[in-house]
């Protein structure tokens, strides 16, 4: 078993190292401008002194290569730059933001989960009744209704008939929990709500071809209690490819902070990322972009584990 997680940690590795290239190349050749020419262009003249001096405490002097070869140093000893606009350390500012994201992300994949593996199990055990056209109704109805605007719905009609709002000075959890469990919660519904969706029809697929098996037809035989065997024997044997839909969604559910946090107002990566779009901020930009490129490698390494975990033959294989 522990040799298997090794293999999978190595093999992380020259992923993540490949992720940086594709950051810094690509953020690179799409921003059309440079920083240090935005920032001169408004002050009505050029100062060519002043220009160098910034090109060399930014790091953008020399050859592309040469420059990633610097920002890559910086990276792996935890510099990750200066924002061009702000002056702060890119560091500083993703370290009070990612616990928000984070927090919306993993809020987000409990409800889904809350909702989605109680929901699909049901459905499939009553197979074919009201429950199960119900679940399967309403699983098609949160896939194909959008999160965002069910959002702006939920805020554009909250504030109209009830006169709720989503609160601007955000609290964080360790400050004042109450607070903060209350402005998250709303976004944390809605954005748990359209994966649900997807995954109470993959339960419900996988938990209906676990049941025609032999082996839960002898448990049944045996006298063993219809909670024991849809719980240890039904749920267990469906979790490989509901756990593979989980780990791809979590990714997926913290880039999808992104929209959420600008609807609510949430200081998150995602808002951080959208502010440096709009400023052209790229050393923030390759940061946020390195953060949810990272998100999804280690996903996956989550992923491979849980099969182990899961799954003794893949234990065993990987020894």
């Amino acid at each position: 078993m522990s040799k298997y997680i090794v293999q999978r940690l190595v093999l992380s590795v020259p992923t993540i190292l490949g992720l940086t290239v594709v950051v810094f190349f690509l953020i690179r050749a799409l921003v059309p401008v440079d920083m240090v020419d935005v920032a001169t262009s408004q002050t009505g003249g050029r100062d060519l002194v002043n220009e160098l001096r910034l090109k060399q405490e930014y790091g953008l002097t020399g050859s592309l290569p040469s420059q990633y070869v610097r920002w890559l140093g910086r990276v792996a000893t935890g510099d990750m730059g200066r924002s061009f606009f702000t002056g702060r350390q890119v560091t500083e500012d993703l370290f009070h933001r990612i616990p928000t994201s984070v927090e919306l992300g993993f809020g987000s994949l409990a409800i889904t989960l809350l909702f989605g593996i109680p929901i699909g199990l049901l459905s499939a055990i009553k197979q074919d009744s009201v429950p199960d056209y119900v679940a399967r109704g309403g699983a098609i109805l949160l896939f194909a209704v959008p999160g965002f605007w069910l959002a702006t719905l939920v805020l554009v009609f909250g504030s109209m008939l009830f006169g709720w709002a989503s609160a601007i000075d955000f609290e964080p959890l360790w400050v004042d929990p109450a607070a903060n469990l209350k402005q998250m919660a709303v976004p944390m519904v809605l954005m748990g709500l359209s994966p649900a969706g997807s995954l109470i029809r993959l339960v419900r697929t996988q938990v209906l071809e676990v049941i025609r098996q032999d082996y839960v037809r002898t448990a049944f035989a045996k006298g063993l209690a219809p909670r024991d065997v849809y719980v240890r024997h039904v749920l267990r044997n469906s979790m490989l490819p509901i756990v593979t839909v989980v780990g791809l969604q979590l990714p997926r559910l913290i880039t999808g902070t992104v929209i959420f946090e600008q609807i609510f107002v949430l200081p998150g990566v995602g808002q951080y990322l959208v502010e440096a779009v709009t400023r052209l901020d790229i050393y923030v930009l390759m940061v946020t972009n390195l953060f949810f490129g990272t998100t999804l490698v280690l996903s996956n390494l989550v992923v491979d584990v849980s099969y182990a975990l899961i799954d003794p033959r893949i234990r065993l294989a990987g020894r």
